[in-house]
């Protein structure tokens, strides 16, 4: 919001206006005041009031309503423009706060929702959470989207039940280490499709703080801090 200037308010009802002065008189607008806001300012406006008064018309003063809703007016703008800085320096504490959060998880085992991890030393491991007993039917696909894995299983109900896979496609094949995704579906013993989420346990290896929020790499994969379930060893 631009500080504005009392030059190019309205006159106030039954005032002479005043005349034009020059760039050093200090009748002159607020823009040319040393003060960056309404509160360096206000003694400049409070000048060119006062001004104003001493040079009204004896035959038609001014009116008090139109004095006090200018200096209410003026307050209210100026409380505004303080409620804001406030704000601001919230939202500043709030972003360092994250920024601090975010540092401790580094180096830590964290289990985010999500379905791609890496395969290292031929182990990747997710977490499948099923809200019933299921026949349950795991893709693992690589970077190029091409399917290493297939695999039917009848599970249990439960949260957070571990999957390992070694790595090795259905023939036998040991799959090279680097990132995988896993696709889980299952249905019920009535043929019913059951929802399935997918979590994955990786380190923490590293913390962008350039993003607001910041964000955490977990696998190869950018989360962020409201997306980790858990800390675990």
């Amino acid at each position: 919001m631009a500080t504005p200037s009392i030059a190019a308010s309205p006159p106030v009802s039954g005032t002479t206006p005043l005349p034009p002065s020059s760039s050093g008189s200090s009748g002159g607008s607020l823009s040319s005041t040393t003060g960056t806001t309404l509160a360096g300012n206000f003694q400049a406006f409070l000048t060119l009031l006062t001004t104003q008064l001493q040079n009204q018309n004896p035959l038609d003063p001014l009116d008090t309503n139109q004095f006090t809703q200018q200096l209410v007016e003026f307050a209210s703008v100026e409380q505004q423009l303080k409620t804001n800085d406030s704000l601001s320096t919230l939202v500043s504490l709030q972003q360092t706060a994250q920024s601090t959060q975010a540092l401790s998880f580094v180096g830590k085992n964290a289990v985010v929702k999500g379905d791609t991890t890496d395969l290292v030393n031929s182990q990747a491991a997710w977490e499948l959470s099923i809200p019933s007993a299921s026949n349950l039917t795991i893709n693992i696909t690589n970077s190029r989207g091409q399917t290493v894995f297939t695999g039917k299983f009848a599970v249990n109900a439960g949260n957070n039940q571990p999957f390992v896979w070694n790595g090795k496609s259905n023939d036998g094949t040991q799959n090279p280490d680097g990132q995988y995704k896993l696709t889980a579906t299952a249905t019920d013993s009535s043929g019913k499709s059951v929802g399935v989420s997918t979590e994955v346990v990786g380190t923490v290896s590293s913390v962008d703080l350039t993003q607001s929020p910041p964000l955490l790499t977990i696998n190869g994969q950018s989360y962020t801090v409201n997306q980790i379930q858990s800390i675990v060893n």
